[in-house]
Order: structure tokens, then C-alpha cells, then sequence
């Protein structure tokens, strides 16, 4: 798949940006401030609905506009289609295909595939359990999008049921504890959603890993014979049976709901789910996390988002591949790595700062990116 032309309104830096782009490789080059990372987190953001930078739409919003816009002509094998998100903070997003309004934002989910390697990814190793989660489900709603319908009630039911619970606490400290008695309901709901999206990501790691894999030991070359793994850890701990039938992981959340009940109502908080599951990154016998050097965590990096684009390459057609501004932190043979895997993109978009920091053999089209919001070939 690939993307023909992009239009961007009050999107970060830009008042108005508009592009057109052929297939093969655009690198957009420029100073760092100057908006190209702005470019390619617009196209991300067409594949998950999120960025690859915060965690929230505001910052996304150009300073003093209510809203911004996105809007891309995209070309895949079995049709053209365009694609318009209007993008409004604090209230629900508006999306359009072929200029008819869809019911839901997230049903163009799924019309773009893309996978980003950033600078962030160092959180994938390095970083909190929340980095790794978002890591299975962003690539999960891109194969399977339905599951953002999954991942956006959990996240609702939880909300609530977090909310309920504070209450109880409060309740119970004054002597009632009427609230308590309609937390069975939301039990049920965390649990249904819960069990469905643990099983999901448990069956996604198990079709990622040995292509992730693959891609560590190709990076590594043979500096080493240490094996990449990933083990994914319940907050249910160790009593938890590791499957992939949602039937079963709803029967252990409930089990678990129950067991910590008390638990829960003391803090006020919902203590089980997937929100607090985690995925140990190991290589060899040694958690990747605190243990591997810089340069290693980059390759872990690294193999895991080559590995998520090999997968959605599997499931029928090329995702587009963003590389924001990371082969300045690659030595010659991750770059070198790196770049045979651009060449097998249908289309790939990379930034850099300066020109030299894109290899040689990936000749494309260079955008360059200047001051004020301004795009010149």
C-alpha cells in the first residue's frame, strides 16, 4: 500500500501542508524543530489512531486551533480510497471515506498499515510495562480491527469500575457498603473485555517472535548466539495459565477479581486486567531490561518493529514504513540492516537532520523541510 498525496490543516507546526508522493522511498530533510517528524506522525496516525510521541491528541493541534485535519489519498491492492480525520481534542474525532462520514472513528482502521521506528522504541526496552503494551496492541488493531472496539470498552469499563471502586472505599470507611454490591456487573464486563485482549496479544506474540527473531539474529550477525525472547507476565502472576482462549483468561480474571477483592476496595483501584500486564523482553538467559548496553537495546528495538513489518507484510500486503530520524543513532551495521529492509517497502518514509545520515543505496525522493511550515523538492 501506499499513500499518493497528504494534506495536513492546523496539524502541529503546519497551517497547511500539502504533498503529493510517488512509491519507493521519500526522505523529508531539514533541522530539527522544523516540522518532518510533524509529516510522518500525520501518517501514523492513520494506522492506529495514535502517535508515535504522546499519549494524547492536544499536543497534535496547532497552537490556537480548536481542531486539526488529516487528509491522504491512499492506493492499496484492492482500492483507492480517501481518508479525512478531523481531529478535536477533548471531543470525539470525525472520520470520512470518500467524503461519507463513518459512525465510528475507528473504522478506518485497518485502510493504512504502517509501522514506526523512532527514537521513542528505546522505551520498548527501556521503559515502563505501559511502552510494551501499547507496542502488541497498536499492532494488534492494525491486523485486527475490530479489537480497537475490544481495547476502547475495556478501557471504558475499566474507568468506571476504577471510579466505583473509589467510591466503595470512601463508603466503606463510612460504614455502608451498598456500592459494593454493584461491582459484580462491572466485574463481569472488565473480565469479557479483559480475557479477550490478554488472548489477543498472547496469540499476536506468538506469530511476532520468531520473525522478531529472525531479525535479531540478522542484525546481530555473529557478535553473538544469545536468542531474543518475549514472556508475557499476568498481573495474576505466577498462578496464571499462560493460553490463548479468551474463554479461559475471563475465567482466571474473574477467579482473580474475586481473590482480591479486599485488596482492591482498599485501594481503590482495579488491581487485575491487562492494563497492568507486561511483556519481559529477555535475551539469553538475561532480562533485556537494565542489562543489555545501549547499542543493544536498539536492536532489540529494532528487530521487534522489523519483525511487527514483516508480520503485517504476511498477512497479505506491505505496511508503509516510517523511519523518524534514527539512522544518525545506528552504527554501519544496523544501518546497513535497516536500509535492505527499506528497500522491500512498498513505500517508506524517513527523516533525517542532515543528508548524509540517509545511507547512500536508499536514493529517493528528498524533501526538504525549512522553517514557517514550508515543503521544497
Amino acid at each position: 500500500m501506499w499513500i499518493q498525496s497528504l494534506s495536513l490543516t492546523d496539524i502541529r507546526s503546519y497551517e497547511q501542508f500539502d504533498c503529493l508522493f510517488d512509491q519507493g522511498i521519500t526522505a523529508f530533510v531539514g533541522r530539527n524543530g522544523h516540522g518532518k517528524t510533524n509529516i510522518v506522525e500525520a501518517i501514523g496516525y492513520l494506522a492506529t489512531l495514535s502517535s508515535h510521541r504522546v499519549a494524547s491528541d492536544l499536543p497534535l493541534i496547532r497552537q490556537g486551533c480548536e481542531r486539526g485535519f488529516i487528509r491522504a489519498h491512499v492506493s492499496s491492492s484492492d482500492r483507492d480510497v480517501l481518508l479525512e480525520l478531523a481531529i478535536t481534542p477533548g471531543k470525539a474525532n470525525k472520520a470520512r471515506i470518500n467524503q461519507s462520514p463513518l459512525p465510528r472513528t475507528r473504522d478506518i482502521l485497518g485502510i493504512v498499515r504502517a509501522v514506526v521506528f523512532a527514537p521513542e522504541d528505546l522505551e520498548l526496552v527501556k521503559g515502563d510495562p505501559g511502552a510494551r503494551r501499547r507496542f502488541l496492541d497498536d499492532l494488534l488493531v492494525q491486523r485486527t480491527p475490530r479489537l480497537a472496539g475490544t481495547r476502547a470498552d475495556y478501557d471504558r469499563v475499566l474507568k468506571q469500575r476504577n471510579a466505583l471502586l473509589k467510591s466503595a472505599s470512601i463508603a466503606r470507611k463510612a460504614g455502608t457498603d451498598r456500592i459494593v454490591q454493584t461491582l459484580e456487573v462491572w466485574d463481569e464486563q472488565l473480565a469479557t473485555h479483559g480475557g479477550e485482549l490478554i488472548a489477543a496479544r498472547i496469540s499476536l506474540l506468538k506469530e511476532l517472535m520468531p520473525l522478531a527473531q529472525h531479525q535479531y539474529a540478522m542484525v546481530s550477525g555473529s557478535e553473538t548466539d544469545m536468542v531474543l525472547d518475549a514472556i508475557y507476565q499476568s498481573s495474576l502472576g505466577e498462578q496464571a495459565v499462560i493460553s490463548t482462549s479468551r474463554e479461559d483468561w475471563t475465567t482466571q480474571l474473574l477467579s482473580a477479581i474475586d481473590s482480591r477483592r479486599k485488596d482492591e476496595l482498599d485501594r481503590g483501584v482495579t488491581l487485575v486486567g491487562p492494563h497492568r500486564d507486561d511483556v519481559a523482553l529477555n535475551l539469553g538467559d538475561f532480562p533485556a531490561k537494565g542489562y543489555v548496553s545501549h547499542g543493544e537495546s536498539w536492536s532489540l528495538a529494532l528487530s521487534l518493529r522489523l519483525g511487527a513489518f514483516d508480520l503485517l507484510t504476511e498477512d497479505g500486503e506491505s505496511p508503509i514504513l516510517i523511519l523518524d530520524d534514527v539512522f544518525a543513532e545506528l552504527d554501519a551495521h544496523r544501518r546497513a540492516h535497516l536500509a535492505t529492509h527499506v528497500g522491500t517497502a512498498q513505500q517508506a518514509f524517513i527523516t533525517a537532520a542532515v543528508a548524509d545520515d540517509v545511507p547512500h543505496e536508499l536514493a529517493g525522493t528528498r524533501i526538504e523541510i525549512v522553517k514557517g511550515g514550508l515543503a521544497h523538492g
